[in-house]
């Protein structure tokens, strides 16, 4: 079950807002006049639902501010951006990085800038829009992007790969044990990329490069996972549209993974940066 979490804040913030708004303008006023009429020396107390919603509406407002227009935590489900990312990383993104957007709505209010090739991004699935997805972006608005043989073509011009190894997965990425890791070299950005020679370069469903190169248009992004035989991306759906842009991801805050072997807690990533 998907919860709405930004209408529940919203739902919130106007709940206990408006509790404290009516009880100031209709109700404290009376409260006021009748201690002075019977010559009290305060008015009587507040109700208790008045003084929980004064409470709670300016910390209400704020993490409903912060977490629409600064910064929202993220936690990673799967394993389609191994190595980058893990399962059960927590990960901060920056809302602000690519425009302000109305919580609920999404509508863009001001446009600060644009998703570049490299950059981690979580965006709302072009398919289900209640799930968030987290890809990095290869494919900017006018680019011809192609797949072949393990080797992304950004405008006809093959992004550079260096072997690393042979990957080890621990705990939840076990599974993934035995791919072969390149660094991967996209406008400067250097990211690892997990590969599987055996697999076909398009699995079952992946079919939007199958025929050839697909240029990206206005206010779209091609996007893929680092683990590029394990990764349900724009190879598979499509291209996502920039309405559908949540944040750019920029650090770890916590790495919680249940299969690890001994403590849950990967240390080592905490605060370790997302590139």
């Amino acid at each position: 079950m998907n919860f709405d979490f930004p209408m529940i804040l919203v739902l919130a913030t106007f709940v206990t807002g408006g509790i404290w708004l009516i009880d100031a303008l209709a109700f404290a006023p009376r409260r006021r006049r009748r201690a002075a009429d019977g010559g009290e020396a305060a008015p009587a107390k507040e109700p208790v639902l008045v003084e929980y919603a004064r409470s709670f509406f300016p910390v209400i407002l704020i993490v409903l501010l912060l977490r629409s227009f600064v910064i929202e935590p993220f936690r990673i489900p799967s394993g389609s951006m191994m190595p980058t990312l893990l399962v059960g990383d927590f990960i901060l993104v920056n809302k602000f990085a690519y425009g302000l957007r109305l919580p609920v709505l999404n509508t863009e209010i001001l446009k600060v800038g644009s998703p570049k090739r490299g950059d981690v991004v979580v965006f709302r699935y072009p398919q289900d829009e209640s799930v968030d997805y987290i890809k990095r972006v290869v494919g900017v608005p006018g680019d011809r992007i192609d797949y072949r043989n393990k080797t992304l073509y950004v405008n006809g011009v093959p992004a550079p790969q260096t072997p690393v190894g042979i990957y080890v997965g621990s705990g939840a990425g076990a599974r993934e044990t035995g791919s072969f890791e390149d660094k991967e070299r996209i406008d400067g950005v250097e990211h690892a990329v997990l590969i599987k020679p055996q697999y076909p370069d398009f699995g079952p469903g992946c079919r939007v490069l199958a025929d050839g190169p697909v240029t990206v248009p206005k206010d779209h992004f091609f996007m893929m996972g680092d683990n590029r035989d394990n990764s349900n991306d724009s190879r598979c759906w499509g291209l996502v549209p920039r309405r559908n842009l949540v944040g750019k991801a920029f650090a770890i805050w916590m790495s919680w993974d249940l299969d690890r072997s001994g403590f849950p807690v990967n240390w080592h990533r905490i605060g370790d940066r997302v590139h």
